[in-house]
């Protein structure tokens, strides 16, 4: 599966379970870790982990292997790592204080802000 269908799948399968607040960055060549960051937030910690489990679940229908996820018991954040592409589905609180949209789209602002 190419990298676009991935993001596609993830944001789908964000919209299906009403995730709000959808970001996706791109942010190769700024990490090693992976190429795109989907960030979303769930209304409740059960409705946190429900998004990050039906993501998980459409990634494996579409015959991929996620290569981890983190969070799943506590709710507040669930981290899943498809490896190109990593999911970040939060309660709100923790997406405000970790603001993972600014710490990784700074680079693009100050490109587009060269250009």
């Amino acid at each position: 599966m190419q990298i676009d269908q991935l993001v596609n799948l993830v944001q789908g399968a964000l919209d299906d379970m009403k995730a709000r607040d959808v970001v996706t960055l791109d942010v190769t060549g700024k990490s090693s870790v992976t190429d795109w960051m989907v960030v979303a937030s769930g209304t409740s910690k059960r409705h946190v982990i429900s998004v990050a489990q039906d993501v998980l679940d459409k990634v494996k229908e579409a015959g991929l292997k996620p290569v981890g996820v983190e969070g799943q018991e506590a709710g507040d954040w669930v981290l899943v790592d498809l490896g190109d592409v990593v999911v970040h589905v939060m309660m709100p609180d923790a997406r405000s204080f970790y603001d993972i949209e600014r710490l990784w789209s700074f680079d693009n602002d100050t490109e587009a802000a060269a250009e």
